[in-house]
């Protein structure tokens, strides 16, 4: 792998982008394949591990700052944020990109400040309606 995020017992420890609560992130294999392990108090979220550079290829193609718009699976996502294309059939899976049925949303929460830590995009760190661009 390309990208160093930590094992399930070594996790890398990140902090929501407003900078108010912290998650954990790490790969494991499920179904014979790698996937982004993400931990918040005792909820766990799965996402497929190239949401990481099919991400930072969308922000790229954006070419600007994008608002996150998080929202849990059962909301609907803000036309144009990252959050509505983490789950768009229009994306390079074809939908969503988190694997836990109940638990698929949120991309706009905990995958920002994973790429931001792996210097990939720049993330703001308002109270509210945060942003995020490619590197």
């Amino acid at each position: 792998m390309k990208y160093q995020i930590g094992s399930k017992e070594n996790p890398l420890v990140l902090k929501t982008p407003p900078l108010s609560s912290e998650f954990t992130m790490h790969v494991d294999q499920k179904d014979g394949n790698d996937i982004l392990v993400c931990t918040v108090g005792k909820t766990i979220l799965h996402y497929q591990l190239r949401i990481i550079d099919d991400m930072v290829a969308m922000l790229k193609q954006h070419g600007d700052w994008m608002d996150l718009g998080s929202a849990d699976e059962q909301k609907p996502a803000k036309e144009g944020t990252v959050e509505a294309w983490g789950r768009s059939d229009k994306n390079p899976v074809g939908g969503w990109y988190g694997l836990k049925k109940g638990f698929r949303g949120r991309v706009g929460m905990y995958i920002p400040p994973l790429l931001e830590v792996l210097g990939l995009a720049e993330v703001t760190h308002q109270a509210k309606n945060n942003q995020m661009r490619a590197l």
